[in-house]
This record gives structure tokens, sequence and C-alpha cells, in this order.
């Protein structure tokens, strides 16, 4: 063998050795370098990406088409801003609470697939939506809530596909192709549905346009997207990971029980204990409940940190610091609720000015939200270049040690004895 000739040793990491066949010529050595590491070609990936880009672009025009026709839909249901309020609320939290589940499954099965079930699934959903009976709103928004199961399903899949097609600068690129969809698609949602809804003097015909291009994002992706292999374009491939059954991870999760102890004590003690100061405060000043509350949630703030710094060192002082943390949040359950039973008595919906007025004040509360927001990101900056270089930097080995906390003292042992 001589020197110039590869050997084993110098293959591609991961190759497929389908293409290895039929690619022998020494053109076609380095594009074949370069489909070895993800399994999927340059044109491929890139026709990947627009079609994830345009199934999220259909996933926020679905989700604004409502408010496009939202003064038709309480016109036709006749229910009020509150009511129709709840289509975005049932969405949004079936979203939430689903997302995870689904980035769970992502990790575990062929994340096509459950993209494929999930976007037939939303648009089947959305279809029927539009032939809600008028006697039946909760039907709509149970339909509603049902379309967070498929949205969810795409939303957190998506972006990893894209992650393991490409990686540092030509992935930020992707990934901002495929983000940019959000504002085009939350405008064209809000247009689509306005607009069908006026041509076609009927709103429910707002709500059947996004599955018949749903139809075509199923298509595009079962017959063009091709599952990428998992981490092997960074060098990380799965194989390296240690997988673990949903029974097992449920086992492992429930083990902790002392956490949920501290919770259900603390959440008792709480309760009562802000119950009591708060009558007692009573006789002092008339604003005794949110003083009780303000000072609850401060309170709890320093010691909710300290949980998190003393995580690494000492564990009894870790669930200290919880139990004190959640003591002093739990304080404002119950005299919240007196508060909003009070503001809710004020309410006068008998003014147009008045109904006017409140959601004026609601939405004003997005602007606090995009200051905190922005403070957040301003923190990420001071932070966020050491982190790059270490994640691009970072080798994973085999038996890594990790340190992990022992009767108040750190100590350092191999990956290999803590796996579940």
């Amino acid at each position: 063998m001589s020197l110039g000739e590869p050997t084993s040793d110098s293959a591609p990491f991961f190759s497929d050795e389908s293409e290895a066949e039929g690619s022998e010529e020494q053109g076609g050595a380095q594009r074949q370098q370069e489909e070895s590491a993800s399994g999927v070609s340059k044109v491929r990936a890139l026709l990947t990406v627009f079609i994830l880009c345009y199934i999220n672009l259909l996933n926020y025009m679905d989700r604004f088409t409502v408010a496009g026709v939202l003064p038709d839909i309480e016109h036709y249901f006749g229910i009020d801003d509150g009511k129709s309020g709840l289509l975005q609320t049932v969405f949004i939290c079936s979203y939430m609470f689903l997302a995870p589940v689904f980035g769970y499954l992502g990790d575990r099965y062929n994340r096509k697939y459950i993209m494929l079930g999930g976007i037939t699934f939303w648009s089947a959903v959305t279809l029927a939506s539009s032939y809600t009976p008028k006697e039946h709103f909760w039907l709509l928004l149970l339909t509603r809530g049902l379309v967070g199961v498929g949205e969810a399903s795409y939303s957190t899949i998506a972006p990893t596909i894209i992650a393991d097609l490409y990686v540092k600068g030509k992935r930020t690129n992707m990934l901002s192709i495929f983000y940019f969809a959000i504002p085009v698609g939350s405008g064209l949602g809000y247009i689509a549905g306005s607009q069908v809804g006026k041509l076609a003097a009927d709103w429910h015909w707002a709500l059947r346009v996004t599955p018949g291009l749903g139809l075509i994002a199923v298509l595009l992706l079962l017959f063009v997207v091709q599952e990428p292999r998992r981490g092997a374009i960074e060098a990380r491939p799965e194989h390296h990971l240690t997988q673990t059954s949903w029974l097992s991870d449920l086992l492992a999760l429930s083990k902790n029980l002392i956490f949920g102890a501290i919770t259900c004590i603390t959440g008792f003690l709480g309760v009562a204990m802000g119950v009591a100061v708060s009558r007692k405060l009573r006789t002092r000043t008339p604003r005794a409940d949110p003083l009780v509350c303000a000072s609850g949630l401060l309170l709890s703030a320093p010691f909710l940190y300290l949980a998190i710094v003393f995580a690494q060192t000492s564990t009894i002082a870790t669930y200290a610091f919880i139990f004190l943390g959640e003591l002093f949040l739990s304080m404002n359950w119950a005299i919240v609720a007196d508060i909003l039973l009070v503001s809710d008595s004020l309410r006068r919906t008998d003014s147009f000015l008045w109904e006017f007025r409140s959601l004026q004040l609601s939405l004003l509360l997005c602007s606090f939200i995009a200051v905190i927001g922005g403070g957040f990101f301003l923190a990420t900056a001071l932070f966020i270049e050491a982190d790059r270089q270490r994640a691009e930097n970072y080798v994973p080995t085999d038996d890594e040690p990790i340190v992990v906390p022992k009767s108040g003292r750190s100590t350092r042992v191999p990956v290999s004895s803590v796996l579940i």
C-alpha cells in the first residue's frame, strides 16, 4: 500500500455506503465527503430548509387567520372579547404543554414522520374547525386547542433538522431564513383571513385556506425532505449518546421525592402564613394585601437565587433555600385570588369606552415585557462569545468526569457510574 493511498481510518465519519459506491471519480470525492456527515446532499439540504420555512410560514398564517376574522366570529357565536380571547389562550396552552413532549419524541424517533403526522393532524383539525355549528362555540375552542398539538410537533423539531444539516455561519443563515417566516406568516395570516372572509362573505372560508396549503407541505415533506444523521455534522454522532426509555426517565424523576415534599409543605404553610399576616396587617393599613404579596415575592427571589448557586456545592443548602423561597412565594396564592375578586366586581361591561380601556391597558403589558426581554438579551451579550467558543472547542470523551454534590461537598465521578 502506497503512502498516498487512503486507509480505512481516513474514510469520512458516518459515510453512507450507498453514496460511496456511486461516486468513485476524483471530481465527486469532495462532494461525497460533504454529504457523508449528515447523509444529505447539498441540494436536498437547501430544499429541506425552504420546505421547512414554507411549513413554518403556514403555521403562523394559521395562528393569525383567526385574528383577521375575529369580529365575524364574535358576531356569529354571540360572544364578547373575553370569550373570543380564549381561542388564542387554549391554543397557546396546548402548544406550551405539548412542545416538550414532542421534543422528547423528536430526540428518540424519526423526526420526519413525527412532523408528517403533526402537519396532517393540524390541517385536518383546522379544516374541521371551519364547520363548527353556531350553537357549539366550545367545539371551536377544542379544535383550536388541537391545532396546538399539530404545531407543537413541528415547531420543536424542524430547527433541529436544520442544525443537523449546517454548522456555524451557514447554520445561522439557514435558521434566519426559517424564522423569517414568523413575521411574514403572521402578517399573511391576518391579511388572508380578513380578505378571504370578506370575499366569500363567510368567515368559515378563511379557516380553509391553510389546510389546502398544508396538504402541499405534507407531500413536499414526504418526497423531498430526508432525515439527516443526528449530530454527525459536528462530529458528535448519536451512538456516543446513551438513550434511555420513557419509563426509565419517569422512574428517575419519581425518585426526587424531596422536592415534591418541600413543595407540598411550603405550599400549605405559605398560604396559611400569607393569610394570617394579611389579616393582622389589615388592622393597620388597608393596603395589606398587595404589600404582603410584594413582600413574599421580594423575599423569595434571593432564596431561589441562592438555591441555584449552591446546587453544585451543597445539596442540603440547596433544599434549604428552595424551602424558604417557595415558602415566601406561596404567601401570594390566596391573597391574589381575593384581589382579583375585588377587581372583577369593579368591571363595567355596559360601557364600550371601559371595554376599550381594559383592552388598551392589557396590551400595554407587552411594552414592559419587551423591556424585560431586552434586558435579558443585553445580559446574554456579556457571555455569548465565551460560551460560543467553549461550545465550538468542546470535545466529548467516552468517560468524562463530572462534578456531583455528595454530603455537601463536590466530588468527581465518571459519567458511566451515574448514567441511568
